[in-house]
């Protein structure tokens, strides 16, 4: 069977957009949220369950046949093409009020991810990929993106959600390690991070503990517009893990030469 890359962009495309009706009307409102930890603090509330739900309708109307994985629905079907859903990445920052969440859906064969979409409904931007191209789009505007080229550590932008999640004195003596090796490091961008390098506005972005439903979307992104992207142990980070992602295979490989050496 040929694979139609045209439909899957589409079905990326409006999925995205019926999942921006939902989630854009109740941000910034006072929204209940549940917690999904007994112990510590994992938000989920209506933007997130609702969303998934109208993406998962979208792409089975498309692709009855595929398999689905969700961060609140779990997944359903058995096929070697899977649909990768965050409704919203950074549901932290939604119930802040703060516009770095996005909606990413990844498009997969054989556990590898190669298209997805993140798409920011608040500023109306969408970031595409599909195998040969990674576009931006905002409004009437649609561009090709590439990341910034970089080659080294010591210029490098680089972001993390927080230095939080590095919470063991190994994990922390990594993120050290990073950190004195680059210029600039910025918080707080969860899912919005992974775009703007894509976009060569960031050189490096380096988390652990990702789940495949925070990370799938990304990839192709990254990889599309020139970047890199893999686990800490160089394996393919679609399924998730300890992940880092880079504006040049060359900076990837000094980046995991810094991580494992700490």
């Amino acid at each position: 069977m040929t694979l139609d890359l045209a439909k899957v962009e589409s079905t990326l495309l409006a999925a995205a957009d019926a999942a921006a009706k939902h989630t854009l009307p109740l941000f910034r409102t006072p929204l209940p949220v549940d917690n999904k930890l007994s112990e510590g603090f994992d938000p989920v509330t209506e933007a997130d369950k609702g969303a998934e739900t109208i993406i998962r309708a979208v792409i089975a109307e498309h692709f009855p046949d595929h398999a689905i994985i969700g961060e609140e629905w779990g997944t359903t079907g058995d096929s070697d093409y899977s649909w990768i859903i965050d409704p919203v990445d950074g549901t932290r920052a939604f119930i802040s009020g703060a516009p770095v969440w996005g909606t990413l859906i990844g498009f997969a064969h054989k556990g590898v991810a190669i298209a997805g979409i993140m798409a920011q409904p608040f500023m109306g931007e969408t970031f595409l990929a599909v195998p040969g191209r990674a576009t931006y789009r905002r409004g009437d505007l649609t561009t090709p993106i590439r990341t910034s080229g970089q080659t080294e550590l010591s210029p490098s932008r680089v972001f993390t959600t927080t230095p939080s999640l590095f919470r063991t004195p190994e994990l922390l003596s990594k993120w050290k390690a990073v950190e004195s090796a680059t210029r600039l490091q910025r918080f707080g961008m969860d899912c919005y991070g992974y775009a703007l390098l894509a976009a060569g506005h960031a050189d490096i972005v380096i988390e652990p503990f990702l789940n495949t439903y925070d990370i799938a979307a990304l990839v192709p992104i990254i990889r599309e517009a020139g970047g890199a992207i893999a686990c800490w142990d160089g394996s393919e980070p679609t399924g998730g893990g300890n992940v880092v992602a880079a504006a040049t295979s060359k900076l990837l490989e000094k980046a995991l030469e810094l991580v494992n050496a700490n």
